[in-house]
């Protein structure tokens, strides 16, 4: 059979420009490794087609022809890819089309009572590898819908929903086909030809804000780490990249098997390897050993989930209070050379101005490299969304669009939604001013961080500077907020 998987095009913008990085889907390529052999998978990551992905489809679909087409998107992707379903069962009207992610996973019951149910087949919830194996087979005449663990499948036009299936034993997986991409260029960071890759699974925290639990379950299970290794031999030695994203949900909960797979990697001596790895601050402030190992092994940057200075407010978001740990994780990174990126959430029930006003001075005083900040967001089937729900405080429920960390969808107790999404945009540029890349992005985008110096900030520090005198911080204002909407949307695909 002729399988298909793509990834969406959208992009959540909110710490420089949307160009500024394309990082491949490792989660479609890992599906298309598992599938069994007899089979010919294409991948086509759409995050490299955002200009014209309805032109692009258009082109290569009937030149590929396949059986089924895989779709995998998030909740504020999905428009997009209910879009795309569109065109693709106007290009081949018998196709079998798959859904599947974390929007899929978490709205299945939702989706299939749509309208755009019609135009599904299938719904793949939670893990995708084994169920969308055993479907190609079904699809093949080798297995049957019925007996597939968590996959929704059609009975005289209505979906059947069949029970959830146990998480997957990581160690039987394949390695990602990253040979099969019909588009095989343009993934960067910061002009950084970049790779993506997971050491393990799911996270043991109990934040509140988080759709991980609906995934995975509250559980951690790692990658043995001999099969780490080869992922990173793959990358390194076949696709000849040297910057690596680590997508593990928490990539440190283990610090002895961080220190492990860091040992590893420093005895293999690549050379000019660097990782990008999202992590908690807890462990990070308590295991200045195990940063010092990263930082050994190539580990250049580091995202941080501080999320608050409130205690109020992490007690609410299930971090605990965590706001000495977040000053001593940066300290530590910093103190090894590691790139720090300092996520910061605005928008809780009680927040007021000078809440936000705290939040900005608390992450320029812990000098965080530069900042990942959102406005809080009810994810579907998030204990957080539930209870701003029965508190009145959800301003959008329906729009996914906007879910994605750049929109306020919610109120607090004390600002609207208009006044919060403003506030946030208007002490950003006044608490923490103009970005000055510190020596560690520098090392890490020469290029970029050049032509921000150079090129854009004067340029911009003049074009700002006339437009605030001509219009003020309103009129500022009111033009980012124009050109938000424009991020992620695809012209060539209006129509379908």
């Amino acid at each position: 059979m002729k399988i298909v998987l793509m990834s969406m095009p959208d992009v959540a913008a909110v710490i420089m420009h949307e160009s500024a990085f394309h990082m491949p889907n490792n989660g479609i390529a890992s599906i298309g490794a598992n599938v069994d052999d007899g089979h010919h998978v294409t991948i086509v990551d759409l995050i490299r087609k955002r200009r014209r992905v309805g032109q692009y489809v258009s082109g290569i679909l009937p030149k590929i022809r396949p059986d089924v087409v895989g779709l995998s998107a998030m909740a504020w992707q999905y428009d997009t890819c209910t879009r795309l379903i569109r065109l693709i069962k106007r290009l081949l009207p018998d196709v079998k089309i798959v859904i599947g992610g974390y929007h899929a996973t978490l709205m299945y019951e939702e989706i299939a009572a749509s309208e755009e149910a019609a135009l599904i087949d299938f719904i793949v919830r939670g893990e995708g590898e084994e169920s969308f194996r055993r479907l190609v087979n079904a699809l093949d005449g080798k297995d049957r819908v019925e007996d597939i663990p968590s996959l929704s499948h059609k009975n005289n036009g209505v979906f059947v929903h069949n029970p959830r299936g146990d998480l997957l034993d990581l160690s039987r997986l394949k390695l990602p086909i990253r040979d099969k991409r019909r588009l095989t260029w343009g993934y960067h960071i910061m002009n950084n030809k970049i790779e993506v890759m997971e050491t393990s699974r799911g996270c043991t925290r109990t934040c509140s804000f988080c759709s991980m639990n609906h995934m995975y379950g509250r559980t951690f299970r790692p990658f043995p780490v001999d099969r780490v290794m080869a992922d990173i031999d793959d990358i390194y030695f076949n696709r000849k990249t040297r910057w690596i994203f680590v997508a593990d949900d928490n990539l440190v909960l283990e610090p002895k098997r961080v220190i492990g797979i860091c040992e590893a990697i420093s005895a293999r001596k690549y050379r000019n390897l660097n990782f990008v790895v999202q992590a908690d601050c807890i462990t990070m402030s308590r295991n200045e050993e195990m940063v010092r190992k990263m930082a050994q092994a190539g580990f250049r940057t580091v995202f941080l989930g501080i999320e608050n200075v409130s205690k109020k407010n992490l007690k609410a978001a299930g971090k605990g209070d965590i706001v000495e740990a977040s000053r001593k994780a940066v300290a530590n990174c910093h103190k090894c050379g590691i790139m720090v990126v300092g996520g910061m959430i605005f928008g809780f029930p009680d927040d007021t101005e000078e809440d936000i006003i705290e939040n900005y001075r608390f992450l320029k005083s812990i000098e965080a490299d530069t900042a990942y900040c959102q406005i809080l967001t009810p994810y579907p089937k998030t204990a957080m969304r539930q209870h701003l729900i029965e508190e009145g405080l959800v301003t959008n429920k329906h729009d996914y669009t906007r879910y994605n960390g750049m929109w306020a969808n919610v109120r607090t107790r004390h600002l609207s939604a208009e006044q919060l999404q403003y506030l946030v945009w208007y002490h950003r540029q006044k608490v923490m001013g103009w970005w000055e890349p510190s020596e560690r992005v520098r090392q890490r985008g020469p290029m970029w961080t050049s032509i921000w110096i150079y090129g854009f900030k004067p340029f911009l520090k003049v074009y700002l500077g006339r437009r605030l005198k001509k219009y003020g911080w309103r009129g500022r204002y009111d033009i980012d907020m124009k050109r938000l909407p424009e991020v992620n949307h695809f012209r060539d695909l209006e129509l379908v």
